[in-house]
């Protein structure tokens, strides 16, 4: 499309039953009651001069300049405040008017440069725009009084500047940073002509306040106030592409406004059903590391891991896999090769590589990055639900009257989530928190959790048994929905076991670490609030009792009847951008798209008639398995596109013995990331800016991956699967991502009503898609369950084998910070370490103290499986005897303390809990040391000056 900017209806869209017809300029409209005069006539094709309202936030009225004229009514009122009545007759258009708004446009402009033509937001300003639908040719008050023309500008944010000289005080920044994003950040101080936009004290830059970049400021700004620095770079846009983020599992709606080839900038789209026209820092800003300077362009090969990087064709790069590949299953079996998909790919890309690995290799040895995440969540719900994802769109958590919260931290991880969250909180919704640490959610501005409880990491499924025993024993169980909708029998005898005393909150509190009446204070409200939904995250599935932790909470949600209906569900919140795709596409090594199990004859026979090979029947190897063969000598090569599983998977060490044992490693990415130290052959990868496809997000909602730049390394990632697929000698012609699509819907049932032309049409689909749902599934199991009746299942709490002691006596957990993601390697590559320019330890200030230790100082991090070095943070987020890192730097390399130690049910690493010990350090470990110079000679080039070096 070209570049228009989205239209600003002026005022929020109103949901009433009742009609209202009145008359503006003569024409008659019908409108939502309560819906304000200026929507209405914007909705009538009529435009009334505005600069304090958009339609993203509530109506505010304080320009004067949308003032109009209505038949018996005194005065000249605002339009932005003023709902249309039944007969009402406005007139926008008057002598008076006219005089009214141009005068108060000659204020504005009398205390503003007037630097139109140099201006980079000249064509593209509100304030210049209205000046002309005014009329407004002089200005009668001169330049000569006092302004604030002299004001200096403040470009301490990376991404956008702040010139309070161009400021009209309108406070559309201050009130999308309240309303919509929820930092409050920003205030107007001072009063009358004093009055400015401040980023908190004085002392405060945009960079050093609360300010989390988010973008809506920017976004709201009507003048080049607030401005990209891009836009000021590059120029004003002349196309754009509506697409989808590729960073957490949100998936939010962009609008990438290019020049060239180039992204000017990033907005986020306002019918986005995700995101609703919200942003954060990553997906709005961070996109730079598309065109970094490391990027890898070029296939390069090598015989041995010792050798340089050798720069070759496609097609000699091509050849040289392929032949590595036949050779190896010829020598060592079918069952030597393998495969792993990317979360970060589209839909149809990862769907190829399932199939390149089962239809090719001839093998199920496949598996995903939700291995290492959400595999628990998969086989949790499936188990108790029948379909192994989450119930729940984002929009029904406006209709929660209780969130219970635990494992996951929003505001960090899934921001723009995060801030619809909290617009429901400020409306009167009760919130519990279940997590080691204090998360922003537990006490920000204006809002505070109700129930934090702080358990000890690794007893999830204590606290929730403990939540279950208040909610049975206190006869708060919702029996009508249980009979109806579940299983009874099983229910009474998940209830007997819940309602044994070993399961109180009295008994369980010293395992838990939690305070016994604040257990049974937080069951209360869950079971008596009103509508109860529950989000999750990594804090629950990363664990050795994962799978049972998600059992756990869909045993609460079914007892409490908060299944089915909006405001209510069970609602993982997915960590990249298409992990639920990825798994939705057979990226598991005993599935086939649509969660089928290989085993089942029926479900094998529709894919060997599609692609005309016999599919082995048994499971495949999971990565963890993939590794230990490796290491056993008996798994040879291995195909990776999109994932870094030497920084990404639990005990480091053991990922690069695996890696080291294979004879053939590929790696398909953007970056020589740190498993391509281990690789003998490297394909370039492309963006999601690069690239056609779809992304199914946390709410099982497909959306559209739209090219927007030509791919600098030549092809989408899909086309270099299929190249792949025809070197290795299988017969594929797929000419456009549509087609793929086409054969998933083909195949999985779930996705049969999903086609391109729909997705074009309706923006987004949320599957199931078929003929029981045609217009999609935004609530699951809202007649009835999945798998016919809920099945409650015991899950009894069984601490982890990995335990403190005198050697180890703090326990490590481990997350995600906002403004880095995954692994770091899109973030670092941006101006986003700026926040976050290296992994800390967060301690509490006993252990602190006790150690000697102050921020900033360095420590060893050790635990039974290594050690590493990293600066310490002294903070009281962190409960006594928990230490807390992120994993988003490879200088860190946090995961060589990780353990092997896995979920029961799925292999899923116990990340979240480690026991360790710190202690003082100089710096960097000798392990650490080693690490860098390996990885740095094996990123050597053959006609490269230097090593291609982490950016960080």
């Amino acid at each position: 499309m070209g570049y228009e900017p989205q239209a600003d209806f002026g005022t929020p869209a109103v949901n009433s039953d009742t009609q209202v017809t009145c008359s503006i300029d003569g024409r008659e409209v019908t409108v939502p009651a309560g819906t304000t005069v200026m929507r209405a006539a914007a909705l009538t094709g009529g435009s009334i001069p505005k600069l304090c309202a958009s339609d993203n936030l509530q109506q505010f009225g304080s320009c004067r300049l949308c003032l109009v004229e209505i038949d018996g009514m005194r005065g000249t009122p605002a339009s932005c405040t003023t709902p249309v009545m039944p007969g009402m007759k406005v007139h926008t258009q008057t002598p008076r008017l006219e005089k009214l708004r141009r005068g108060v446009m000659e204020l504005y402009i009398s205390d503003h440069p007037l630097d139109c033509l140099t201006c980079s937001a000249n064509n593209d300003c509100e304030l210049q725009d209205q000046a002309a639908a005014v009329g407004l040719r002089d200005v009668r008050f001169g330049y000569e009084g006092e302004n604030h023309l002299d004001q200096a500008a403040d470009t301490s944010n990376p991404y956008f500047d702040f010139d309070p000289s161009k400021c009209i005080v309108c406070s559309r920044c201050v009130r999308a940073c309240d309303e919509v994003q929820g930092t409050f950040a920003l205030t107007i101080d001072g009063r009358g002509f004093g009055s400015k936009v401040s980023a908190g004290l004085a002392s405060d830059s945009f960079l050093s306040s609360e300010c989390v970049s988010c973008g809506a400021c920017v976004q709201a700004c009507p003048t080049a106030t607030l401005q990209e620095k891009a836009v000021k770079e590059i120029g004003k846009p002349e196309r754009s592409m509506v697409t989808t983020c590729a960073y957490c599992g949100v998936g939010c709606t962009f609008r990438a406004e290019m020049r060239g080839e180039q992204v000017v900038r990033m907005v986020p789209w306002k019918d986005g059903k995700a995101n609703r026209g919200h942003s954060c820092v990553k997906g709005r800003f961070a996109w730079g590391y598309a065109q970094h300077q490391e990027r890898v362009l070029s296939p390069m090969i090598r015989e041995t891991i010792d050798q340089p990087w050798r720069e070759v064709s496609w097609d000699e790069a091509l050849s040289y896999a392929a032949g590595e590949f036949n050779r190896i299953r010829d020598a060592y079996g079918r069952n030597a090769l393998g495969g792993i998909t990317s979360s970060r790919c589209t839909n149809e890309e990862t769907f190829l590589v399932q199939k390149l690995v089962r239809a090719g290799f001839g093998t199920n040895n496949v598996d995903t990055c939700a291995r290492v995440c959400h595999s628990p969540t998969g086989y949790g719900l499936k188990t108790t639900f029948g379909t192994s994802a989450g119930t729940q769109d984002f929009d029904s958590v406006e209709d929660s009257d209780v969130v219970l919260v635990i494992g996951a931290n929003p505001t960090d991880g899934h921001p723009v989530f995060a801030s619809r969250l909290k617009q429901r909180l400020r409306k009167g919704a009760k919130l519990i928190v279940i997590d080691p640490r204090r998360t922003d959610l537990v006490r920000s501005p204006h809002i505070e959790a109700d129930f934090h409880l702080p358990l000890r990491p690794g007893t999830n499924v204590a606290v929730l048994t403990a939540l279950a025993h208040v909610i049975v024993t206190e006869g708060l169980a919702d029996e009508a929905f249980i009979r109806e909708r579940c299983d009874w029998d099983e229910y009474r005898h998940w209830a007997e076991f819940v309602g044994q005393e070993r399961n109180s909150p009295e008994f369980l509190a010293p395992v838990i670490g939690v305070d016994a009446e604040a257990i049974r204070g937080a069951a209360r409200l869950f079971a008596t609030g009103g509508n109860g939904a529950i989000y999750y995250g990594l804090g629950v599935t990363e664990h050795s009792q994962g799978s049972s932790t998600v059992m756990a909470i869909a045993n609460l949600a079914m007892a409490t009847g908060n299944i089915g209906r909006r405001g209510v569900g069970v609602n993982p919140l997915r960590g990249q951008n298409n992990v639920q795709g990825a798994c939705d596409m057979g990226s598991f090594p005993h599935e086939l798209s649509g969660y089928r199990h290989v085993s089942d004859a029926g479900t094998r026979a529709l894919f060997e008639a599609e692609w005309g090979v016999a599919i082995d029947p048994e499971p495949g190897l999971r990565i963890p398995n993939m590794l230990d063969a490796a290491t056993d000598g008996t798994f040879k090569a291995i195909y990776i596109q999109g994932e870094d599983i030497l920084q990404s998977d639990p005990d480091t060490r053991h990922v690069a013995a695996g890696l080291a044992a294979m004879e053939c490693v590929i790696v398909h990415d953007l970056f020589l990331n740190e498993t391509a130290n281990y690789a003998h052959v490297f394909l370039p990868g492309s963006t999601f800016l690069e690239k056609n496809g779809t992304f199914t997000n946390a709410e099982r909602r497909i959306q559209p991956v739209r090219k927007v730049m030509e791919p600098l390394n030549g092809f989408e990632d899909w086309q270099v699967t299929q190249e792949l697929a025809r070197a290795i000698g299988l017969d594929w012609n797929y000419t456009h991502p549509s087609e793929i699509m086409d054969e998933i819907a083909r195949l999985t049932p779930t996705f049969a009503g999903v086609n391109y032309q729909r997705l074009d049409e309706e923006g987004s689909l949320q599957w199931p898609v078929n003929d029981q749902a045609p217009d999609g599934s935004p609530i699951m199991h809202v007649d009835g369950f999945v798998r016919g009746r809920g099945k409650f299942v015991v899950t009894d709490y069984v601490p982890t084998d990995e335990r403190t002691g005198p050697r180890f006596p703090l326990l490590l957990t481990t997350g995600r910070i906002l403004s880095q993601y995954n692994v770091g390697a899109q973030t670092r590559r941006t101006a986003n370490t700026v926040w976050h320019p290296e992994d800390v330890l967060e301690m509490h200030p006993t252990d602190a103290e006790n150690r000697g230790l102050k921020t900033g100082e360095w420590v060893r991090l050790a635990s039974r499986s290594g050690e590493t070095t990293l600066r310490v943070l002294v903070t009281d987020r962190v409960a006594p005897g928990v230490v807390y890192t992120t994993f988003h730097h490879p200088a860190t390399q946090a995961n060589v303390v990780t353990t092997d130690y896995s979920d029961w049910a799925t292999n899923c690493p116990e990340y979240k809990v480690t026991a360790v010990q710190i202690t003082p350090s100089n710096g960097p470990s000798d392990w650490q040391e080693d690490y860098k110079a390996q990885a740095s000679r094996s990123r050597r080039i053959a006609g490269h000056d230097g090593a291609m070096e982490p950016a960080e």
